[in-house]
């Protein structure tokens, strides 16, 4: 776990199972550390048996450290919102019973007031028939569950992607937050190509994309969330027609996948939280490491450094700060 910094705050949600509450959340910009636990209920200390037998009343939770400055609350109840089943008052997916139901833990009275309009927000969505049960509780007493319960998505890789793929919670989530609207939403928000690289996987012809020769200083950002994934200094003439960079600005907001397709195997790059399709890692990169994240320019929008201030990058300023 980190040591947390200056400015850490505190959110709790209980998910269902909480083995599949922790990878989504970790390794992302300004999240400090996530334990697993038990919380809400009326025993103290309690064990990870007595919980599973409905007599302590609490449920499993996560509780995560996070830097609001870096990664608001209101993105973190984004994310949660599509790891459950909100309409499901008796558990979640195959984990049935009171200590696997879902609830959002306010920690304070901001924190209430942003996850009561998120499910507002949710409810008029329209994007579930049934009603939206998650409850919003007032935070109390947490209790970190035995270590063996602690990243077991990392300390227990076989047995979590088993446990996780029998859930039913992805294709769930790909039912209800990828369907026909979503894309009619994309399709609206974004340019034809844009729309064909990020959501139908395709790749831009090299030397007739918008960056591949841009040198300006200033960030290149998630065309379809505006994340900030790669930064100028970063990026280096890679001679192939595309973008190409060292290294993402923000780790936590890139995913590589492994992709068979084609009859060959390489590394696909993903934007982690809009699940968009950026390009592919490379091994003939500059530097000892050798990475060439070639990206196609429609899947980035270019935010130059005399701009950040007034997009909202504030915290990046610093990096195009003349010495």
């Amino acid at each position: 776990m980190k040591i947390a910094h200056a400015g850490t705050r505190l959110a709790t949600f209980a998910g269902g199972c909480f083995w599949c509450m922790v990878k989504p959340f970790d390794e992302l910009p300004g999240i400090v550390s996530i334990v697993s636990g038990y919380t809400g209920g009326h025993t103290d200390n309690p064990t990870y048996k007595e919980v599973g037998t409905e007599t302590t009343g609490h449920f499993e939770a996560v509780q995560i450290a996070f830097q609001p400055e870096i990664f608001p609350y209101a993105r973190l109840l984004d994310i949660y919102w599509q790891l459950i089943d909100p309409t499901d008052d008796g558990g979640q997916f195959q984990d049935r019973g009171h200590s696997y139901r879902t609830a959002i833990f306010a920690h304070d009275e901001e924190q209430r007031e942003q996850a009561e309009a998120s499910k507002q927000a949710l409810r008029k969505s329209g994007r579930f028939k049934r009603p939206i049960v998650t409850e919003i509780l007032t935070a109390g007493k947490f209790y970190p569950a035995e270590d063996e319960h602690q990243d077991y998505y990392k300390t227990h890789r076989r047995n979590y992607n088993l446990y996780h793929e029998g859930s039913g919670r992805d294709a769930f989530a790909q039912q209800h937050w990828n369907g026909k609207k979503d894309k009619d939403r994309l399709k609206k928000q974004l340019t034809d190509v844009q729309f064909r690289v990020t959501q139908n996987g395709e790749d831009e012809p090299p030397f007739e994309n918008a960056y591949w020769d841009n040198h300006r200083d200033g960030l290149y950002v998630d065309a379809v969330n505006g994340d900030a994934l790669f930064g100028s200094a970063d990026k280096f003439a890679s001679g192939d027609g595309w973008p190409g960079f060292s290294k993402p600005l923000e780790e936590g907001f890139v995913r590589k996948e492994a992709d068979f397709g084609g009859g060959t195997v390489r590394t696909i790059l993903r934007a982690r939280l809009s699940n968009a399709y950026l390009g592919v890692l490379l091994h003939d990169g500059p530097g000892p490491d050798k990475l060439h994240y070639r990206i196609n320019s429609a899947a980035l929008r270019f935010v130059p450094s005399e701009s950040l201030e007034r997009e909202g990058y504030g915290r990046y300023a610093a990096l195009f700060e003349k010495v």
